[in-house]
């Protein structure tokens, strides 16, 4: 019993030491996109910033761009000069793993309209913000405090038109371009568990 409570203690410890808090500064990373760029979160200051946790292969982040409500999504912040990076952290041993060459691919196929895609196939930037689902959103202010956390919208489906749900992330931008508070600040997240390696 003791034992159990000492493992139970210890995996709750390491769960929280992995959290990022709304109001805080958003935790800096470095990674490799897959064209072999380093993506540092440092490099966008001064813009806002949405993480997104991807993998095709899973249902509901399949409907989103199945859809083409997350390519219309991307391409109208993008217009607002806001960063969008999807955030693979699938592991090699999974099938649903993309080499760079195959994300490439799917990047053209699907008309990806983000910034960069992330290859976080060691986990340690989904570990880092607590990346649970995919998808998963963060959105982080101009100067660099994280608002956002959770579901893409209020609609957890893997199937119909998304554009007919309230999307956290688009009402969340656009009242920091307002100047005004996040109103919704923190969702439960919905879709598949990501495929860590660990």
């Amino acid at each position: 019993m003791k034992t159990t409570f000492v493992l139970f203690a210890a995996l709750a410890l390491a769960t929280s030491a992995w959290a990022v808090d709304i109001g805080k500064p958003a935790p800096d990373f470095s990674a490799t996109d897959i064209n072999g760029k380093t993506i540092k979160l440092a490099d966008y200051k001064g813009k806002i910033v949405v993480l997104e946790s991807y993998n095709s292969d899973c249902p509901f982040c399949h409907n989103h761009y199945a859809s083409g409500a997350m390519q219309e999504l991307q391409r109208d912040l993008a217009a607002k000069n806001v960063v969008w990076l999807l955030v693979d952290s699938v592991s090699t041993r999974n099938f649903s793993y993309r080499t760079p060459e195959q994300a490439r691919k799917e990047v053209a196929d699907l008309k990806i309209a983000a910034t960069a895609w992330i290859d976080d196939h060691p986990g340690e930037l989904g570990h880092l913000y607590g990346m649970k689902t995919t998808p998963h959103a963060f959105v982080i202010a101009a100067d660099g405090t994280l608002v956002y956390e959770g579901a893409m919208d209020d609609r957890p489906q893997p199937f119909g038109d998304p554009r007919t749900a309230k999307n956290y992330v688009r009402a969340a931008v656009d009242e920091l371009l307002a100047g005004k508070p996040v109103t919704v600040s923190q969702t439960k997240p919905y879709g598949c568990g990501v495929h860590y390696a660990n």
